[in-house]
């Protein structure tokens, strides 16, 4: 069955975490979730939560799929979606920057839930942010190496409850061209490049992230956005590059494995086509520069406020706990956030991407995340206070 190609965004987080993902679970997946006070929740009162109010307001605009959650909580669907419209009303009123009336609205509106993988939890956290690169519209001595568009023979079908990828081939769908396929031309003219940049590096640096912002000569910042990839499994090259003696493991970071490419440009070709997952691009008008990037719940993300998760377990739109630790400092990083958008690589009910913005600070944060953390849902009630 043929259906229409789907937009949505996309990131591959980094990871050691691919460690864990390939470890043999006991069981599978499963949602947990139980019911807690906000007093069980630490630092709730210490969070400047009224700077997450523009990101729920963003939320309140899509109505969350609650299926998964009503289905772990016992509660009717129907109640949760009336809960959801009663407090998006009442989020309308509360005033701008007013951390007191923001917690109070919360605390009238959402029950909270620990969120466990079969009562289990602790889970982890990584980061990701929007990065930069300098680039062309067309390519030249500098820009070479293109930012493609979706191909027009990539197509999608749902079954069985998967989504499945590839193209058509004598009436059949076959698995997608790979990385190592589609830098050797495979694609023919099927793909059009959007832009140019620097090296391939770049390319695979934003494919990664699945957003960003190329900085053209001109001054002009070309918007660039998730707009579907190949359907073939992510391997982290973070992991290749171990297995393979040249990192350790303690070394794994985004910066780590970029500055190994870039000393070893005879084998980064080979390395990073270890990982057969390829995205694929769109340009995305109408962002101002102090605007994030869009979100799978498609809306613009908030630095330190959104949150990419699994939305096979964690509804899209909704508020969530975070409790983790700051990367760089250890310090503890507890605030309420936003689940707003997916990744690749972002599986199980206790599983958290931070989107930490753009820029060097970002970077630097978002390549170093790699904590343990937990999160807590919170559900809108299912009757007015």
């Amino acid at each position: 069955m043929r259906l229409p190609p789907r937009l949505a965004s996309h990131h591959l987080a980094w990871a050691v975490v691919a460690w864990l993902a390939g470890c043999a679970a006991p069981q599978p997946d499963r949602l947990t979730l139980e019911p807690v006070p906000y007093s069980d929740l630490p630092g709730w009162q210490a969070d400047h939560a009224a700077a997450a109010l523009p990101a729920l307001r963003e939320s309140c605009a899509q109505a969350p799929a609650l299926s998964t959650a009503a289905k772990a909580t016992g509660i009717a669907e129907a109640e949760m979606d009336a809960g959801w419209r009663r407090a998006c009303a009442a989020v309308s009123g509360v005033p701008a920057g007013d951390d007191a009336a923001f917690r109070r609205m919360l605390e009238e509106q959402f029950q909270p839930y620990a969120v466990g993988n079969n009562a289990r939890r602790d889970g982890l956290m990584t980061g990701y942010f929007e990065p930069e690169f300098a680039g062309s519209r067309v390519a030249d001595g500098q820009m070479r190496a293109p930012l493609l568009a979706r191909p027009n023979d990539l197509v999608e079908a749902d079954l069985a409850g998967r989504t499945i990828v590839g193209r058509l081939q004598d009436g059949a769908v076959v698995p997608y061209w790979d990385r190592a396929q589609i830098e050797a031309g495979a694609l023919g003219n099927q793909a059009k490049p959007i832009a140019f940049l620097a090296s391939p590096i770049d390319v695979f640096f934003l494919q990664i992230q699945g957003s960003g912002r190329v900085l053209l000569g001109d001054g002009e910042v070309l918007r660039v956005g998730f707009d579907g990839r190949n359907g073939r499994p992510y391997v982290p090259i973070g992991r290749v590059l171990v297995e393979r003696g040249r990192l350790l493991r303690s070394e794994v970071t985004m910066q780590s494995i970029r500055a190994w490419l870039e000393q070893h440009p005879q084998e980064a070709d080979e390395v990073m086509a270890q990982n057969p997952s390829y995205v694929f691009f769109r340009v995305i008008d109408g962002l101002a520069a102090g605007d994030g990037p869009i979100g799978a719940l498609g809306v613009k993300l908030t630095p330190g406020r959104s949150i990419a998760v699994d939305r096979a377990h964690i509804p899209l739109g909704l508020p969530v706990w975070v409790e983790t630790t700051d990367p760089l400092d250890a310090s503890a990083l507890r605030r309420l956030m936003l689940a707003q958008d997916t990744g690749g690589a972002i599986k199980g009910p206790v599983r958290g991407d931070i989107f930490f913005g753009w820029g060097a600070d970002a970077a630097l944060r978002a390549g170093a995340m790699q904590q343990p953390g937990r999160l807590t849902l919170l559900l809108p009630r299912r009757t007015s206070p």
